[in-house]
């Protein structure tokens, strides 16, 4: 059995919340800033395209990405896509949750952890990310840079043996 995530924390399916604080999130101009890949604006069909994407990586990979909430209050989306043979992690978290992120993402390599398919994770950071100190506390290596649907990103490699 997969071990809990700390009881402030709660993992659960993009499609529980609403579209219009998805879109408020993902138009954040904060957030958009480290997101190169997103549309340059977005709108209530854009989000609908999003969240049914995500989806479907829960229906082809049997795991894909949360929504997550910490004391109950949305605090953003992430989790896992298998990208080719990799299972790659994701964080995006709202501009008022920012400096969350190595809380919400060990308690989600905790999950990876448990999961045999998932012998490592990797990351994919815009270049706009200058503090990676989060990354090194967890364990990951850089891997250099690397380009992804165009866009330079640098990647890091964790790995994920079973505690």
């Amino acid at each position: 059995m997969p071990p809990a995530p700390p009881p402030d924390i709660a993992f659960r399916r993009l499609t529980e919340v609403p579209p219009e604080t998805l879109l408020a999130q993902m138009s954040d101009p904060r957030v958009a800033a480290h997101l190169p890949l997103a549309p340059p604006a977005w709108d209530l069909a854009g989000i609908a395209a999003l969240v049914a994407a995500k989806e479907a990586c829960w229906a082809r990979d049997g795991l894909g990405h949360w929504a997550i909430f910490q004391g109950g209050a949305y605090v953003g989306w992430g989790g896992f896509q298998k990208e080719g043979d990799e299972w790659d992690f994701g964080l995006v978290l709202t501009a008022e949750a920012f400096g969350q992120g190595l809380r919400i993402a060990a308690a989600a390599l905790a999950l990876a952890r448990a999961d045999p398919r998932i012998p490592y994770v990797t990351f994919l950071l815009p270049l706009s990310r200058l503090r990676l100190g989060a990354l090194a506390r967890l364990g990951a290596r850089p891997l250099g840079v690397v380009e992804h649907e165009g866009v330079a990103f640098r990647k890091f490699r964790l790995d994920t043996p079973a505690d």
